[in-house]
């Protein structure tokens, strides 16, 4: 309790969360444009070469991201309460939303996909029987059951309750266990064991293995004050190899279509320096807050859980619209990110809705 009152606010961690949130609405209009028809998205156009290197070079670090700065919150959040707490603040915060949105939100995506892939005619209610019933790769870009955008709140409990008897393990064998005097060089190695994790319990390309190691490490590292200092120290360093690995990656994956285990070390390496990178320069750079900031970070957790179905509505009728791929775009990103901050305003004076998107008081 004397360490966690001594611990002053980083308010850089809540900045760059919600900065990741906001790179939602982009990205996932960008998808739109992305890969083929069968690549992966509810609803698809053509490909474009710059949508499609955009949300190439996004994807190896955003969702790492927001695992590794969910393990260092979590190392925050349990210096002020006790395991049961935790538990419980996790089962209102990413349980109870999960299965709202599984029930009310998904259903919206998957039959908007069945509209546009395979010309349904049926009524929603009819769809929402399907989304429950018929075969799936659970994906649901084409209609059928899935978790959509929502796997990250599965996920991330599920690595909760599991980091957390790690560490009850670990305080009671290991009470004095320290990762603080970790050089740079060995913090950017880090990446290899995340390779290695990339393929355990890898499900549908969202490996549990690689994001509960990065938790571990937002936990046991990334929060310690030394190697933030480090992180911040090099941040330059990190934005050096950053930027020559996602160039060389992006340009790999995408223009020469390399497919192979050196291209997931590669992708693992640029993923991790992104991780290193932004917290190093979000110390120098994002550690205030004012009014605006604090309404993001108030508004981060309901807007990642309403802007998928919101966006992809959006998108159907946007496709329909003579105005180009980037007036397209444009659109499609302005509008859902409006459509989601007002719905987000109303359902917040809502108290049944409030508990549903886990609203309350503590950050992720």
């Amino acid at each position: 309790m004397k360490e966690a009152a001594n611990m002053g606010r980083n308010y850089y961690i809540d900045n760059l969360r919600w900065l990741a949130i906001l790179l939602l609405f982009p990205f996932h209009a960008a998808q739109i444009w992305s890969g083929g028809e069968y690549s992966g998205f509810y609803i698809w156009s053509h490909t474009s070469t710059v949508f499609y290197v955009f949300s190439t070079a996004v994807y190896p670090w955003y969702m790492t991201f927001l695992f590794a700065i969910a393990g260092m919150s979590c190392k925050y959040s349990l210096l002020k309460r006790t395991s049961k707490q935790f538990v419980v603040e996790r089962i209102k915060k990413l349980v109870i939303p999960f299965f709202f949105g599984l029930l009310v939100l998904i259903p919206i995506m998957t039959y908007t996909a069945e509209i546009f892939f395979n010309g349904y005619t049926g009524t929603y209610w009819q769809q929402y029987e399907l989304f429950f019933t018929q075969k799936t790769d659970l994906t649901g870009y084409h209609g059928g059951f899935t978790p959509a955008h929502l796997w990250f709140l599965l996920y991330l409990f599920v690595i909760s309750l599991m980091v957390l008897l790690i560490i009850c393990l670990q305080k009671k064998c290991l009470p004095k266990f320290r990762v603080g005097s970790l050089s740079y060089f060995c913090l950017i190695l880090l990446f290899v064991p995340e390779w290695f994790c990339l393929y355990a319990l890898n499900i549908g390309g969202k490996s549990l293995g690689q994001f509960m190691l990065l938790f571990l490490f937002g936990y046991y590292i990334l929060s310690e004050e030394s190697i933030l200092k480090k992180l911040q120290r090099y941040r330059l360093v990190s934005l050096l190899f950053f930027v020559m690995s996602g160039s060389l990656y992006t340009y790999l994956y995408c223009l020469k279509n390399i497919r192979n285990i050196l291209m997931d070390g590669l992708y693992i390496f640029y993923g991790w320096m992104g991780i290193i990178m932004l917290l190093g320069i979000g110390q120098s750079k994002l550690n205030f807050h004012n009014r605006i900031s604090i309404y993001l970070t108030q508004a981060s957790f309901p807007v990642y859980i309403l802007h998928m179905p919101i966006l992809v509505v959006v998108g159907f009728f946007a496709l329909q619209l003579s105005i180009g791929v980037a007036g397209q775009f444009l659109l499609i990103v302005l509008i859902s990110f409006v459509a989601t901050c007002l719905i987000y305003e109303i359902v917040k004076r809502m108290p049944v809705l409030r508990f549903f998107l886990g609203m309350t008081k503590e950050k992720l």
